[in-house]
C-alpha cells in the first residue's frame, strides 16, 4: 500500500501575472505531521487550497490517499478536513450549535454525534463553554472549536492553513499539544504557519518562499545543513555593532534578532580575532557566543542562495 497522503509533482498555479506556486513537489506520509513553513505571500495557502480542491492546478498533478484532485473532488472532500485562516464559526450561536451545525454539513451520523461531541469537549477542554456563543470567545478558543468543526466527520487528512496566526502563546502551545495528540490518533496533517519556532514541532517541513519549497526534511535535517560558523553577538549599539561585522571580510551575513546580533562566518575566527574586534569597535562588542542555526536563520540563508 502506498504510503503516501498528499502527493504533490510539479505543481503550477499563477493568477493572471502572479505565480503563486512554481514546480513544488513534496510528499506527506500517512500519519505524518507536515509543516509549511514560510511568510505570508509564499504560497501555502495556494497549495493548501489545490489540495482541498478548491483550486485548480495550471500545471501538474496532485493526489491525496491515491485520489487525483482534478478527477475524484467529491470523494476528496469526504476524508479531508479543512481549517481555512479565518474560519468562518457563526458567531451568534453556541459552541455545541456550530458543531452540530458542522455535523450537519459533514452528515454525520446521529447515532454518532454524541460519542464524537463528547470526544471534541475533552480534547478541546470546550466542554465547560458549549452554552457560549462563538462571538464571546477568546482567540484562542475560537481557533479550539474552528479545529473541532473540522474534525467532527473524522476525517483521514487534517489541512490547517495558519491555525495559529494572531493567537497569544499560551493558547498557540495548547493548539500545538491538541495537534500532536491527533497525530499520535493516526490522523495525517498538513499545517503552515508563519511562525519559524513551530517548525521544531512538526515531524517533516517544507520552507516556502514566492511560490517556492526552498528546503524539506525533519526540523534537524534542515538546520545541520547550514553551512556556516554562527555566532550570537551582543553590543552596546546593535546597529553600529550590525554595520561593524558587515564590513568584514570574515562574515558572509548578519541578521537582527531581537536585542542580539547573529553573525555567519566564512570560516571559524579566532581567539585574536574577537580580541582585535573588540578594539575596534571601540569596546562596541561585548558577548559571543558559537550557537546552533536556527530555523529563521536556515530561511534567511535559504533566500539569500536564491537570490545569489
Amino acid at each position: 500500500m502506498n504510503d503516501l497522503a498528499i502527493e504533490i509533482n510539479h505543481l503550477m498555479k499563477k493568477f493572471r501575472d502572479v505565480k503563486a506556486i512554481r514546480d513544488v513537489s513534496l510528499s506527506v506520509r500517512r500519519g505524518e505531521l507536515f509543516g509549511l513553513i514560510g511568510p505570508d505571500g509564499a504560497g501555502k495557502t495556494t497549495l493548501m487550497r489545490i489540495v482541498c480542491t478548491l483550486l485548480q492546478p495550471d500545471n501538474g498533478n496532485v493526489f491525496v490517499l491515491g485520489k487525483d484532485v482534478r478527477k475524484e473532488i467529491l470523494a476528496i472532500r469526504k476524508i479531508i478536513g479543512y481549517m481555512p485562516q479565518r474560519f468562518s464559526l457563526y458567531q451568534d450561536l453556541t459552541v455545541e450549535q456550530n458543531l452540530r451545525f458542522f455535523a450537519d454539513v459533514f452528515q454525520v451520523r446521529e447515532e454518532e454525534r454524541a460519542s464524537r461531541l463528547e470526544q471534541l469537549y475533552r480534547f478541546s477542554r470546550l466542554g465547560s463553554f458549549k452554552n457560549r456563543q462563538a462571538g464571546n470567545l477568546s482567540g484562542g478558543m475560537k481557533q479550539k472549536l474552528a479545529l473541532s468543526c473540522a474534525l467532527i466527520h473524522t476525517p483521514d487528512i487534517l489541512v490547517l492553513d495558519e491555525p495559529t496566526y494572531g493567537v497569544d502563546p499560551v493558547s498557540r502551545e495548547e493548539f500545538w499539544e491538541i495537534l500532536s495528540k491527533i497525530r499520535e490518533d493516526g490522523a495525517t496533517i498538513l499545517v503552515s504557519t508563519a511562525y519559524m519556532e513551530e517548525a521544531d514541532l512538526c515531524d517533516r517541513v517544507a520552507l516556502m518562499h514566492e511560490g517556492r519549497i526552498l528546503k524539506s526534511g525533519t526540523p534537524q535535517e534542515i538546520k545541520n545543513g547550514y553551512p556556516y560558523p554562527l555566532f550570537k553577538v551582543i553590543g552596546n549599539s546593535l546597529p553600529e555593532l550590525n554595520n561593524f561585522f558587515k564590513q568584514n571580510s570574515l562574515v558572509h551575513s548578519t541578521q537582527m534578532f531581537g536585542d542580539a546580533l547573529h553573525v555567519a562566518f566564512v570560516k571559524e575566527p579566532e581567539k585574536q580575532d574577537w580580541e582585535t574586534w573588540v578594539m575596534q569597535s571601540q569596546s562596541n562588542l561585548q558577548f559571543w557566543q558559537r550557537i546552533n542555526p536556527s530555523m529563521e536563520d536556515v530561511f534567511m540563508e535559504s533566500i539569500g542562495e536564491k537570490r545569489a
